[in-house]
């Protein structure tokens, strides 16, 4: 059976401009170029689109960035009004046909509603996104968005996999690649062949493996587990459910 693998990156409410959004998003497009030539040119939806592209191109910076995420506004079903703590939402694919999907829940302060997210996943089957998944690129992938949008974690795995090692909601999730915040704490001594890297100087990329961990293979699932579970007990997979601020 083939896996479906995505990376996300998740972090708690952070009040934050569209600017921002934008100067983190500029970052991560730049650090996504150079991780493969499938990440070189992105696009958004729009009326009027030349038809032979597949939207909008989008153009890596801060201030058309800006905009972007301006249009990605929640508002309410009565009156069409901006709920300012719900921050941002967008996205953008970078093909007509197997086209790879990245999307933006950024500068969201609402304990309510979910964390703030970057994900980048496949719209459908694509060899593309095959090619990618067997190979160091989303290492790179994984670093280079930890790096622009300092999540609180992160990680590259297969939804199946997600789901065989998720206990809670709220918890940090752990896959093939895991990114940790030095916020959530002190990382643990790991067992082979767990490969650990810092990623500049706020957290810490942990790689189990140099080929994608399935959820099908039980030495795969058993070996996450356990790195789960040594995790855990180091108090870095519990996250506390958000609260809204006291007035």
């Amino acid at each position: 059976m083939q896996e479906d693998y995505y990376v996300g990156a998740y972090w708690g409410p952070r009040q934050e401009t569209a600017l921002e959004c934008a100067r983190r998003a500029e970052l991560f497009f730049h650090m996504l170029a150079r991780c493969d030539p499938a990440f070189t040119q992105w696009y958004r939806a729009g009326r009027g689109f030349p038809r032979e592209l597949p939207g909008w191109p989008v153009r890596p910076e801060m201030k058309e960035l800006e905009t972007f995420f301006l249009k990605g506004r929640p508002r309410t079903d009565v009156g069409r009004k901006v709920i300012d703590d719900l921050g941002f939402r967008q996205m953008a694919w970078n093909a007509k046909k197997e086209a790879i999907m990245i999307s933006f829940s950024c500068g969201k302060y609402s304990p309510w509603g979910g964390p703030n997210t970057c994900l980048l996943s496949p719209i459908g089957k694509s060899a593309v996104w095959d090619r990618l998944v067997r190979s160091p690129v989303l290492a790179e992938v994984l670093t280079s968005m930890s790096t622009a949008w300092d999540p609180d974690f992160a990680m590259a795995s297969s939804t199946e996999m997600v789901r065989l090692m998720e206990k809670d909601g709220f918890e940090v999730r752990v896959g093939w690649l895991t990114y940790l915040s030095r916020r959530l704490g002190k990382l643990p001594p790991l067992p082979a062949p767990v490969r650990i890297e810092p990623v500049g100087k706020l957290g810490w990329l942990l790689v189990l493996s140099p080929e994608p961990m399935t959820a099908s293979n039980p030495e795969h699932v058993a070996f996450t587990a356990r790195i789960r579970e040594l995790l855990d007990r180091a108090g870095l997979i519990e996250r506390p459910e958000p609260q809204p601020a006291s007035e």
